[in-house]
């Protein structure tokens, strides 16, 4: 076996394009564009960069973005309310809690409360059983980003 340089940028770049004519197909037939909703807790710096990441994609694919950041204090109860309102919202067809939580917080009660079909990030118990059964369903991104590269 030998070795082989994969260029991530230029396959980053043919990934955006399908999603870029994908969402554009996606808006024409629902009439709107898909959403994503992005839940941040605290001032983690490394997650404010992902989290800043995760916008400016949303904007370069033409998906709305709707991003909601509460400051550390902020009470498990309003972040769990929240997570239902986005639950319920037609826009919001993607959500995700940005991990790490501050202390004090119950980072599974919280990805428990995503609605399966809006977990984006694939960690929902239900999607990791779809997941384990090899049916349709969302991945994790960062092993499913290895396994297509």
């Amino acid at each position: 076996m030998t070795a082989s340089i994969i260029d991530g940028k230029a396959i980053a770049r043919r990934i955006q394009d399908q999603l870029r004519q994908q969402v554009e197909h996606l808006t024409q037939q629902v009439g709107r564009a898909p959403g994503l909703a992005v839940v941040m807790v605290g001032d983690h710096p490394a997650s404010a960069t992902y989290v800043r990441n995760k916008e400016k994609a949303c904007d370069r694919l033409g998906i709305t973005y709707f991003g909601r950041t509460f400051e550390a204090d902020v009470s498990p109860g309003e972040v769990r309310t929240v997570l239902d309102d986005l639950n319920q919202d037609e826009r919001v067809d993607g959500l995700l809690v940005q991990l790490p939580l501050p202390q004090g917080f119950d980072a599974v009660e919280l990805l428990l409360r995503i609605d399966p079909d809006k977990d984006v990030d694939g960690l929902h118990p239900m999607n990791l059983g779809r997941l384990m059964r090899g049916e349709p369903g969302f991945r994790s991104c960062t092993p499913a980003g290895v396994v297509r590269l």
